[in-house]
């Protein structure tokens, strides 16, 4: 598989678990987990060490690989999941991010498909890797989305294509 075909996220909770830290994108302006592309110089660890850093300002460790996500279509990549703690920095926002904020677990705010699936993979601290497909991230979720939220959707295939539009 190309590492362009791949994608990492990682889930970064409080030291007691309660509280996930989220961004909203500028991009699409939705709350998400940090993450994105992995360059071709990088592992899928340091891409996400990475990502967390420019997304969010912290410099972060992984504590471990939760999962690894299959596509079942062209909307969605290969994905890895890793939960990571933060070690150090302070809430930064970029290019990328317009807003830094932890969450409550039990009240999320709403998000696009999968992060609510891997928040909750992440809480469950299974032994095992979790391999999945990636399910709900599927084109009758795009076309109900579509209905509920246009400008988002719109947004969302801008930038699958490369387009993105800073706000």
């Amino acid at each position: 598989m190309k590492k362009n075909d791949e994608s990492v996220i990682s889930c970064i909770f409080s030291k007691d678990r309660k509280t996930v830290l989220l961004i909203k994108r500028r991009d699409v302006p939705v709350w998400t987990l940090p993450g994105g592309g992995i360059e071709d110089n990088e592992t899928i660890t340091e891409a996400t060490l990475r990502e967390v850093l420019e997304e969010t300002g912290y410099q972060s460790k992984i504590r471990k690989k939760v999962g690894e996500y299959s596509p079942i279509n062209k909307l969605a990549k290969f994905t890895h999941l890793f939960e990571s703690e933060i070690i150090s920095g302070e809430p930064t926002l970029s290019d990328e991010t317009k807003d830094i904020k932890f969450f409550d677990v039990d009240n999320l705010p709403k998000l696009p498909p999968p992060y609510k699936e891997w928040i909750h993979d992440s809480l469950k601290n299974e032994k095992t890797l979790i391999k999945k497909k990636l399910k709900s991230v599927n084109y009758l979720s795009l076309i109900k989305n579509l209905i509920l939220h246009p400008i988002l959707v719109i947004r969302f295939l801008l930038a699958k294509i490369g387009l993105t539009i800073n706000t």
